[in-house]
């Protein structure tokens, strides 16, 4: 009644017929009353996730198609405002697309497909992105341990288009360029999430020291160091990672004198500096 978009599977008091995973779900109160459609994962204890509570919208194309364009036209005045060439296009439940994430750097859209009903409707899912964006290709990272809890296998591959490159340059934050990995990197290829922090991160750094621990890409580094700071230490237990946090730096053509770059566990670190 509040809309929340998850039916529980203790709240489900029967089921009639035998619907598949994924496929789409009537409703009903106890009073017999519709209250929305969704879909089916017989696997998961959430039993239902709402796609829809108009009773008229069908699953189809024409939805997808909606509640993309909506994402978008949503997202329009940061993406102009922060001048990002990557961002996320559409954030699960949030954009009425449970299960579903989508993320765009430059022209290559990455998508991963958390739940049985994004699963079932892949294609439509599909069909409609490529209406909407069709400058772009579309790369699948749906290689997550969740999907087993909906009763899926793991996946990745290129859905059409091209394949990505090993390296791509994003912009976000006006300006500021990351190199990502788009097949091998983390999450869909970068914490798009962390933006934010990133740019609040380089306001707190100027003439500090930081450290930059589980650096990654070496995004909070590369920030701080343009807000200033006077030494940055990027720590990683990853030696790719951190060669490609040194190279972030220095496509911004940032002081790499005042930075390190140190491979090591970083809980034994911490520790040690404790200590010390």
């Amino acid at each position: 009644l509040r809309r929340h978009p998850w039916v529980f599977s203790k709240a489900i008091e029967k089921v009639k017929g035998k619907p598949a995973n994924g496929e789409p779900v009537e409703v009903f109160g106890n009073d017999g009353r519709w209250l929305a459609r969704g879909a089916w994962s017989p696997e998961s204890q959430i039993r239902i996730r709402v796609w829809t509570f108009t009773r008229s919208e069908q699953i189809d194309t024409d939805f997808f198609l909606r509640r993309l364009r909506d994402a978008y036209q949503g997202r329009q005045e940061l993406i102009s405002r922060l001048e990002l060439s990557a961002y996320r296009l559409v954030a699960a439940e949030s954009d009425g697309l449970p299960g579903i994430i989508i993320d765009r750097y430059n022209n290559f859209l990455v998508c991963q497909l958390l739940s049985a009903g994004a699963e079932f409707h892949k294609q439509q899912l599909f069909d409609a992105l490529k209406q909407l964006f069709p400058e772009c290709s579309l790369y699948e990272r749906s290689d997550v341990a969740v999907r087993k809890k909906e009763g899926l296998a793991e996946r990745q591959g290129v859905v059409y288009g091209e394949l990505p490159p090993d390296e791509l340059v994003i912009e976000e934050n006006n300006g500021t360029k990351i190199i990502i990995d788009i097949k091998s990197g983390h999450k869909t290829g970068f914490y798009l999430d962390q933006r934010d922090n990133r740019a609040i991160a380089g306001r707190y750094a100027k003439g500090r020291r930081v450290l930059n621990c589980f650096c990654y890409t070496g995004g909070i580094g590369v920030y701080a160091l343009k807000g200033g700071a006077t030494e940055v230490v990027n720590v990683d237990v990853s030696e790719p990672a951190l060669a490609l946090a040194r190279r972030n730096a220095e496509i911004n053509g940032l002081d790499l004198g005042a930075a390190r770059f140190e491979k090591q566990d970083v809980f034994k670190l911490l520790r040690e500096c404790k200590e010390r």
